[in-house]
């Protein structure tokens, strides 16, 4: 991974900037040799939507597979009350 210096980054910030952006390359930030820092590229916002959609469906899936075998007349909190009492 690429460093660079503080008084570096002030003097280039727009170079380093655009290596982030077009190169996607995460660059750490140093302050008399350590790391202070990290610049890396933000995550695209369509792929973030298309897994948390992904997550969604699992979810909606798994609350309906649950809903068609849970026993009629037992809500959630008298489940768990009984879970409580067993242990």
């Amino acid at each position: 991974m690429a460093e660079v210096g503080i008084r570096e980054l002030k003097q280039r910030t727009s170079e380093v900037l655009r290596r982030v952006r077009e190169q996607r390359e995460a660059i750490n930030i140093t302050h008399r040799g350590r790391v202070v820092a990290r610049l890396v590229p933000v995550e695209e916002t369509s792929e973030k939507t298309d897994e948390t959609s992904k997550v969604w469906a699992d979810m909606d899936r798994l609350a309906q597979e649950i809903g068609t075998r849970w026993p009629e007349g037992v809500s959630a909190v008298e489940a768990v009350r009984e879970q409580r009492r067993e242990l």
